[in-house]
């Protein structure tokens, strides 16, 4: 609730009722107003209603060009997905026994702000291929899972403000979107009225943005920052610089939302942007669709930007409408964002930072890969990227092809994936629609996926499936093996499930075969273990390389394949024009689809009815569970503030190279049965068959600690045994070379601490809370590398790690560390807001060999705060119990 301001609140009457607004008008000149970026007016708004005494600082920073400063922002509301709720829950049931424990009221351990869970992550393509796969897959699902969605009941009916969109519903941005985004959020005031203010939120996935296409300001936070925030902690971010991208012209036919977002990736990836805001603006910005808006803003963290941001306008309130929000709603909304200056006037563009221009009649329709989602490739440089990058610029060779029952030679680059996945474009009409009319021109001319394609469709809600069915495409996407699988992320998050049995088997013989999917993300060997080799692109591209089967194709000179007469058939001809796409799209999307979907959405399946759990004060943790633990970092922590800052005698666990990604160190996918994961499962009762995934497994310390930093690209430099697949390390000593989790436990034996050294982009990715908790009980203290990505540099922070950065372009090469040195950090003692500067001491056998400055750079006091209790969890603990201790 806005704290008292009288001096910036004014009166606004919509419909005969009188609201309170925080009026900008009141606190900046109209010439300056107009030119300040939209985000930045929505950051001051929030900053205005909740911690007034952060606005002097701001406002300088923002209308003077003052100082950097540090913006506490307090979303109104959160949102979870189950694998970053699930470890979330944990650790409330884990601060509630520890508050306990330590004489507080575990009562008082509640989120303060309204979550909502969407589970979306854990549902996996088993089954695929065929019209009953939605169903079988659920079952599996749950079978693997009732007891992690039982802990979820029980966290719905013991925690406040808690609340759960079930399994089987939809992705959680396509959620957040169709369900919960206001656009205006009303807050009840001490004086009887209505406080109307914008709906600004965070969520616990990096993809948080995607909302931000209509008009809502919002962004990706780690876990640990997202369980500050429901407790009434601000989620600190220092004042962002803005980067406008100005659009002009539109995009031509047959080039989509898909190829524009491909094109920013590119562009932004190439600049420094971590930290900082993207807005458009621009008069192309009228031709680009609400889901056109949100396809581009769904990005934003593949450049490592905070957030990407289309002002509010008539494309936002159409959506709002669309999607079945009351008529009194979109009123009160129209005609609040009109007496704000949140409208977007297309007379005055803003100032900015940075600007950089974009003429949508040059964005040509491209893919991604083979390793980033920056890998911009026009469709035809695909083939060459694939020689190049994967095969190490050698020609594609037949692979072992004698047992396989195709009738076709299977090669390097057979498309063995091939999904339409992913909150990114399945959550936009017309690339679904565009998708749907593909899959029924190649099926009126008899073209069929390949049959060592792994097909599949899994759209970001069941409203997509609703206007899929009323505009009669189901037999058409079913005719190419698009079945629906089910309604969350699957393949784009790395539950892609086994590959088509005699594929699987090719892989294991080092077939290098390749992902075409619909998604955001193509990591080395994310998608699937197996598939080293991923590409991103526009649902209809996912049915065209189906057919084509291999990824060494062009498609504008090469047959797809043959028509049933043997006539050759090319992907130009099956492509529909925009015209009749967005005709079949007024025809088949309307608000009624989305109003009847509306009713459903917390009802869940009648595998989710059938779950039961009682409500309590402490969760009952049960010893022989392999999926919840009492987490372990939560097990003991004095009262007091007692943690040292100071390192001395560390050592390297680990020397790594750039790019180094949450997937790298903490992995989503498939549980290996021979893995020390799946040994220690298996001792402890589990089948063989259903070890399912390390997201799954993310309340259970002993299950994520043995799987950390074992993804076959992480190469610890100080290892030189090239034979070693995976993190390992070596011992203190340096006699034997150990699976990464084996050689901590030597170390935290001994009481060494450890450091880990890096190169650039340092944690990109997933909002991964597990990547700073792994580092963190593995007994890593401080990270050291040339830059680090914004979210899992909060969740170091947030885990008590240091995220240090190399001063100099020199760095880890230069160090020539070998594993047998010695660090000290000097400088801790004295932390501040700001940048600090950390000297490091290099010795080996006794001789001082280096003397690095590094810097700790830290954007707000609460994350002084956090390293000095050691987390973010601890912090939080002593505050509850100071505040209900007897």
């Amino acid at each position: 609730m806005m704290k008292s301001a009288p001096d910036y609140v004014s009166e606004l009457s919509i419909g005969g009722v009188v609201y309170d607004i925080v009026d900008l008008h009141k606190l900046i000149p109209a010439a300056q107003l107009k030119r300040l970026p939209y985000s930045i007016r929505l950051l001051i708004e929030n900053v205005c209603r909740c911690t007034p005494e952060a606005l002097p600082s701001v406002l300088e920073r923002a209308l003077n060009a003052g100082a950097d400063c540090e913006v506490p922002f307090k979303p109104n509301r959160l949102m979870f997905h189950d694998t970053t709720c699930l470890p979330a829950l944990a650790d409330f049931a884990g601060m509630r026994d520890l508050v306990s424990e330590l004489g507080g009221d575990p009562r008082q351990m509640n989120p303060m702000i309204p979550a909502v869970l969407a589970i979306d992550h854990s549902v996996i393509v088993e089954s695929y291929g065929n019209e009953n796969a939605v169903e079988e897959n659920l079952d599996i699902d749950f079978r693997r899972n009732s007891e992690r969605y039982r802990f979820i009941k029980w966290a719905q009916r013991s925690l406040d403000n808690f609340n759960v969109i079930p399994p089987g519903t939809g992705i959680i941005h396509q959620m957040n979107m169709e369900v919960l985004a206001r656009a205006v959020w009303e807050t009840p005031q001490s004086n009887g009225r209505t406080l109307l203010h914008p709906d600004d939120m965070v969520a616990t996935d990096s993809h948080t943005p995607m909302v931000n296409g209509i008009g809502v300001l919002a962004w990706g936070v780690g876990g640990l920052e997202g369980q500050a925030a429901l407790v009434g902690e601000p989620v600190p971010i220092n004042f962002p610089k803005v980067i406008g991208i100005r659009v002009s012209n539109q995009l031509r036919d047959g080039v989509t939302a898909t190829d524009l977002a491909l094109l920013v990736a590119q562009l932004l990836r190439q600049r420094s942007v971590v930290g900082k805001f993207v807005e458009f603006t621009g008069p192309g910005l009228a031709s680009l669709s609400w889901a056109a808006r949100s396809t581009v803003a769904n990005m934003a963290p593949e450049y490592g930007a905070t957030t990407v941001f289309f002002p509010f306008d008539a494309q936002s309130l159409s959506y709002l409408r669309l999607t079945a929000r009351t008529e009194d709603h979109c009123q009160k909304v129209e005609r609040f964002m009109e007496a704000q200056p949140y409208w977007r006037d297309e007379q005055h563009e803003p100032d900015f930072d940075e600007l950089i221009e974009i003429d949508l009649a040059t964005v040509e329709p491209s893919m991604a890969g083979p390793y980033q989602p920056h890998q911009k490739r026009s469709l035809s440089q695909v083939p060459a990227s694939f020689r190049q990058e994967v095969l190490g610029g050698g020609t594609p060779i037949t692979a072992l092809t004698d047992n396989t029952p195709f009738g076709e030679e299977v090669s390097h680059g057979a498309v063995v994936i091939a999904a339409i996945t992913s909150c990114t474009n399945t959550a936009n009409p017309a690339l679904m629609l565009q998708a749907g009319l593909f899959a029924r021109n190649a099926r009126a001319h008899g073209l069929h996926a390949k049959p060592w394609v792994k097909t599949s469709l899994s759209p970001g809600s069941r409203t997509v499936a609703d206007y899929l069915q009323r505009a009669s495409m189901m037999d058409d996407f079913s005719a190419l093996g698009f079945d629906i699988v089910g309604f969350g992320c699957m393949t784009c998050i790395g539950n892609s499930g086994s590959l088509e049995p005699h594929m699987e088997a090719l892989a294991d013989q080092g077939l290098k075969g390749v992902a075409v999917l619909s998604g955001n993300r193509n990591f080395e060997g994310r998608v699937n273990p197996k598939v080293p080799a991923g590409y991103l692109a526009s649902p209809a591209l996912c049915i065209a390389y189906a057919i084509a089967g291999r990824i060494d194709i062009d498609l504008w000179q090469e047959p797809l394949g043959y028509s049933s007469t043997g006539e050759p058939v090319y992907f130009a001809q099956l492509m529909p024009g925009d015209a009749e796409v967005a005709e079949l799209e007024r025809d088949v999307v309307s608000a009624d689809i989305f109003r009847d979907r509306l009713a459903t959405v917390w009802d869940g399946t009648h595998h989710w009815a059938q779950l039961s759990a009682e409500g309590s004060i402490q969760f009952p943790w049960s010893a022989g569970s392999t999926y919840l633990r009492r987490p372990q970092y939560l097990e003991q922590v004095p009262v007091t503030v007692s943690t040292e800052l100071a390192i001395k005698g560390a050592r390297a666990l680990m020397v790594l190279g750039d790019n180094v990604t949450t997937d790298h160190i903490s992995p989503a996918g498939a549980i290996p049965r021979n893995s020390l994961a799946g040994q220690w499962l298996i001792e402890h009762g589990e089948d063989p068959r259903d070890l399912n995934q390390y997201s799954t497994r993310r309340s259970n310390h002993e299950v994520m600690l043995r799987g950390a930093f074992t993804n076959k690209s992480v190469k610890n430099r100080l290892i030189t045994d090239t034979t070693l697949v995976g993190g390992w390390a070596w011992n203190p000593e340096m006699t034997e070379t150990l699976p990464v989790y084996l050689a901590s436990k030597h170390y935290l034996d001994q009481h060494i601490p450890t450091v880990i050294f890096a190169g650039i982009n340092y944690g990109a990715g997933s909002s991964r809370d597990w990547a700073a908790k792994a580092q963190a009980l593995l007994g890593v203290k401080a990270v050291v590398a040339h830059s680090f990505e914004r979210i899992h540099r909060s969740n170091l922070i947030g885990m008590g790690i240091l995220p240090l950065v190399f001063t100099t372009p020199a760095g880890i090469d230069e160090l020539h560390l070998q594993g047998d040195e010695t660090f000290d950090f000097e400088g801790l003692e004295t932390l501040q807001v700001g940048e600090n500067s950390i000297r490091l001491m290099i010795t080996r056998r006794s001789e001082v060999i280096g003397d690095v400055v590094l810097a700790l750079k830290l954007d707000s006091s609460q994350e002084v705060l956090y390293l000095k209790h050691g987390g973010v969890l601890p912090y939080v603990v002593r505050k509850v119990v100071s505040a209900t201790a007897n």
